[in-house]
């Protein structure tokens, strides 16, 4: 085997860690040394990832976008299976409730992206732009609600059905709702600080720790024959190996029984295979924790403490894989339409989220808005990293909203893919689905007033110290 800089499979992937790597170190060190980067509460990752993007587009380091993508791909799944890991002692509220909330919020959020984006593209094709794609609006919720890949796959549908540059299209509205989470997110966040209502993470010093925050009773001795972090790690890989025999699996089985829905499902089910991962690893912590009620299984395997720092790991390397992957050239043409549905998905997101998260989340309600802000303009990801700024160890449940409300997000979000059909066949199907979506949303709305109990959002929120 040829171990020379000549073999680029060998070191690219060493290369494209260890610029990740510096880039993450260097912003660190700036943030803990400008005070005005500090105040402005810009996550590390997401500056070191725009700092590969610049160095990228100035060319002096190659960014391997394939890797990038890999690197995001797997490292949603890799986080929260650790978190999902976990021992909690917290009783819940009703998960199922919980969940059913969340999924309500982000199925709403999407009707809303939808309609949003479907009025823009009918008045523009109507008045400045005939001839424009009226169902091109659906790209929306799309890019911002549900990330590149499904931007990607309905844009090249809409491309095949005569939109010009369809797929282009889809993937800019999905990097500038990323954007929109990183940049605006962040502002906003500032603003939530000045105003009182949300205070920044604090670190803890050695002082505040106590051997109780690093484990618990029983678990594995620091003195063993296997390092504890190894344990941890094992826990997470093999959950995710089953994951992927899980999902291999489903897919198989959907695609015997019909290739028509197979083309449509196991898209999703592999896009989305952190929510399976998730279901795994909950699964695996019910048979450690069973195990132990019965005395079969003696240790506690899990430690909370590596197992949040491994997702902590995962989420800041996808982040920055993440923004340093986004390609400028994406942005190009349809600039009018481009800009105004861009800016109108961030403010109408926002507006939506501040409605409804009062009455999903009332005993967390900025962890809850921030969070699903940051994942309904961009991706998981980006709703992790905003969350973290404010609950660094996810002390609320809003980290784990993502995911379940996710899943059952998928349950009441078929219809979107409906409407995502029906909307390209006619300029008049494109209206008709405007008025099905705004009906659907006042259906959800009322679900979720239902949901809330009449519950109201408190004033502050949790405080670190």
């Amino acid at each position: 085997m040829d171990y020379s800089a000549a073999n680029t499979a060998l070191w690219n992937i060493i290369i494209q860690f260890g610029l990740i790597a510096g880039a993450i170190l260097f912003c660190n060190m700036l943030r803990n040394r400008v005070r005005v980067i500090r105040s402005a509460m810009m996550p590390v990752s997401v500056m070191a990832g725009f700092l590969l993007l610049l160095l990228k587009y100035t060319g002096l380091v190659r960014i391997d976008g394939t890797i990038m993508e890999i690197l995001v791909y797997h490292g949603i799944a890799l986080g929260f299976i650790a978190m999902s890991l976990r021992v909690t002692n917290r009783a819940a509220d009703s998960a199922d409730r919980a969940a059913l909330k969340s999924g309500a919020v982000i199925v709403s959020t999407y009707m809303v992206q939808g309609v949003v984006g479907l009025v823009i593209s009918i008045a523009l094709s109507m008045t400045v732009m005939p001839g424009l794609f009226k169902a091109s609006g659906l790209l929306l919720p799309m890019g911002y609600g549900q990330g590149p890949g499904q931007a990607n796959n309905v844009g090249t549908s809409y491309q095949n059905l005569g939109f010009a540059g369809g797929r282009s299209f889809g993937l800019a509205i999905a990097a500038a709702g990323y954007l929109c989470a990183c940049v605006v997110g962040v502002m906003l966040l500032n603003i939530q600080a000045k105003r009182g209502h949300i205070t920044p993470s604090k670190k803890q010093s050695d002082d505040d720790l106590s051997v109780g925050f690093f484990q618990d009773r029983n678990e594995l001795p620091v003195a063993d024959s296997i390092d504890r972090l190894s344990v941890q790690l094992a826990m997470v890989f093999v959950t995710y190996l089953a994951t992927y025999l899980v999902t291999r699996g489903l897919t198989a089985g959907i695609a015997a029984i019909s290739a028509g829905l197979a083309n449509t499902v196991n898209t999703l089910l592999w896009g989305f295979n952190f929510i399976i991962g998730s279901g795994v690893a909950i699964l695996l912590r019910t048979v450690l924790e069973a195990g132990r009620a019965r005395g079969i299984i003696v240790r506690q395997y899990q430690n909370n403490y590596l197992l949040n720092r491994i997702s902590g790991f995962f989420f800041d390397i996808m982040i920055v894989a993440g923004v340093s992957s986004i390609n400028i050239e994406d942005l190009s043409g349809l600039w009018l339409y481009f800009i105004l549905l861009a800016a109108a998905g961030g403010v109408f997101t926002w507006l939506h989220l501040k409605r409804v998260c009062r009455w999903a989340y009332p005993d967390y309600y900025y962890e809850g808005l921030i969070s699903m802000y940051g994942m309904m303009t961009g991706t998981i990801s980006s709703g992790i990293l905003l969350l973290r700024e404010i609950d660094s160890d996810f002390h609320t449940p809003a980290a784990n909203n993502l995911v379940s409300g996710s899943s059952v997000g998928i349950v009441l979000g078929a219809p979107v893919l409906v409407l995502v059909s029906m909307a390209a066949r006619s300029d008049l199907m494109a209206v008709v689905v405007c008025l099905i979506a705004a009906a659907y949303l006042g259906a959800l709305l009322l679900l979720l007033k239902r949901l809330s109990g009449g519950k109201k959002a408190k004033n502050s929120i949790h405080k670190q110290g």
